[in-house]
């Protein structure tokens, strides 16, 4: 069925029509749109006409004299749904007297004269005999369950997900256990029902993995979260989105080094990490393009360029869980090095201000992490830079206070705006609160200035900033 699914998909709009004709294409003809030289009074007697005349008409055509014989058909068509030789996934209820039909009319897109009837997704029973997780791109664990191979809607399933650790619990769900399975929509399958009272005994419970089933890194599972995570920065399922972020513009900004420059590399076997990014050579990249020198001196300066980084740069490129741009400065100028912060203990971050409990169990857990030391040393041979160059700031004219950003300036960017409060001491929020001492208004602000009049917090123009930082 699935291997006739697939040769169907876009059959219709071959070019060839060679091969349009190789492939097992059927048709069932449902309806008589104009007929000239026949007047038909009924729907019905329509079909029976074109199965007449040797086109393929649908073999279940119920003509009902009433609303219990339709009720009666309904239920009949239900029952037989898996002796069919194709899908459905409901019935179709007609008026069969076309003049009845002209009467009642149609609504802006459907037929008053017409309605369907949705019938429940086909259900089978399943073993499950084994549970296997999976890692995705971005670390997250998935249990899955494999099945006892089962026909449901047209097509066998031999696995479902069982989306996280919490669904498992909900649904008491063991190995072994004899499930109810079905096709969400007709399409993904799912577990409805664990069948408890068909257990024998053998049955085992299943916990979710302490270790990267990938990696071994530590597997874990944030409050307030459902899924289940590998915190492995070296971890192969998700080096892609790794590098990614480690290359992007907040992180350590290596201009050139795209999203399908690094699938690539990976591809091909070139980097296996963030590290192997620095030992690429020009000629090992001028290999991607045609003609490719200039792209490779100008990726090969721009690497070489990230060596010398800040420290929070760094941070931030390393990926780690909860933890932005604005906790990685405060880190960096808090720690000043590397090798600190990789000594620093749970009650250290949380004595920062930008750094909460969650944040610090996540860096704790981070550099607890083997496969973090293994990189950081990599990083380390390489060359990359592990101090913050950020001097101690002199002029702390902003210190304790907390500027919130609305609306369009005209001269710095949002972005520049921030930088310059925290280079005097001072600090950005995203949101409006009576912790707030000033507004920075620039053209269109919305709510955030209503809400400033509100709790009587001063507001700035740009002007009154750049008199505020002369």
């Amino acid at each position: 069925m699935q291997t006739q699914e697939m040769l169907r998909h876009g059959s219709l709009r071959q070019l060839d029509s060679s091969i349009t004709a190789k492939r097992p294409l059927d048709i069932y003809i449902f309806n008589v749109q104009k007929c000239e030289s026949i007047n038909f009074k009924s729907h019905y007697e329509s079909l029976v006409y074109l199965e007449k005349i040797g086109f393929n008409v649908n073999p279940i055509k119920i003509l009902c004299k009433n609303v219990e014989e339709v009720i009666e058909a309904i239920n009949k068509i239900g029952e037989d749904r898996e002796k069919l030789t194709f899908g459905i996934d409901g019935a179709v209820i007609k008026v069969d007297n076309l003049k009845q039909r002209e009467v009642l009319g149609t609504n802006y897109k459907t037929p008053k004269w017409a309605i369907a009837y949705k019938y429940p997704p086909e259900q089978k029973e399943t073993i499950v005999k084994d549970i296997i997780c999976q890692v995705g791109r971005t670390g997250v664990i998935t249990p899955m369950a494999i099945l006892d191979p089962v026909k449901v809607a047209g097509s066998t399933i031999s696995k479902t997900t069982l989306h996280n650790e919490d669904f498992i619990k909900e649904k008491e769900l063991m190995i072994g256990d004899t499930v109810l399975i079905q096709k969400a929509g007709d399409v993904i399958p799912e577990v409805v029902k664990v069948l408890k009272e068909k257990r024998t005994g053998n049955e085992k419970k299943f916990n979710m993995p302490e270790k990267c089933p990938v990696c071994n890194a530590l597997a874990v599972r944030e409050e307030g979260e459902a899924a289940v995570r590998c915190i492995g920065i070296e971890c192969p399922a998700k080096q892609y989105r790794n590098i990614i972020h480690f290359a992007s513009r907040e992180a350590m900004n290596i201009l050139g080094l795209g999203d399908s420059i690094i699938e690539e590399f990976l591809e091909r076997g070139m980097i296996s990490n963030i590290a192997d990014l620095y030992t690429l050579s020009l000629e090992d990249i001028a290999t991607l393009k045609k003609n490719g020198k200039k792209f490779a001196q100008n990726l090969v300066v721009a690497i070489n360029n990230s060596k010398q980084n800040d420290l929070y740069r760094l941070i931030n490129g390393l990926g780690i869980r909860n933890i932005g741009v604005k906790a990685a400065k405060s880190i960096a100028k808090h720690f000043k090095n590397i090798d600190n912060i990789m000594q620093a203990e749970y009650e250290d971050f949380l004595s920062i201000d930008d750094v909460g409990e969650i944040m610090a169990k996540s860096i704790v857990n981070f550099f607890k992490q083997e496969q973090t030391m293994d990189l950081i040393e990599k990083l380390r041979e390489n060359g990359v830079n592990f101090e913050c160059l950020e001097d101690e700031a002199t002029d702390l004219r902003f210190s304790g206070k907390i500027f919130v950003l609305t609306g369009s300036l005209d001269k710095y960017s949002r972005k520049e705006a921030e930088e310059i409060i925290e280079k005097f001491g001072g600090k950005t929020s995203s949101s409006v609160s009576k912790k707030t001492n000033y507004v920075l208004s620039g053209e269109d602000s919305g709510s955030k200035l209503t809400k400033a009049r509100e709790l009587g917090i001063e507001v700035i123009s740009e002007e009154d900033f750049e008199n505020m930082i002369k």
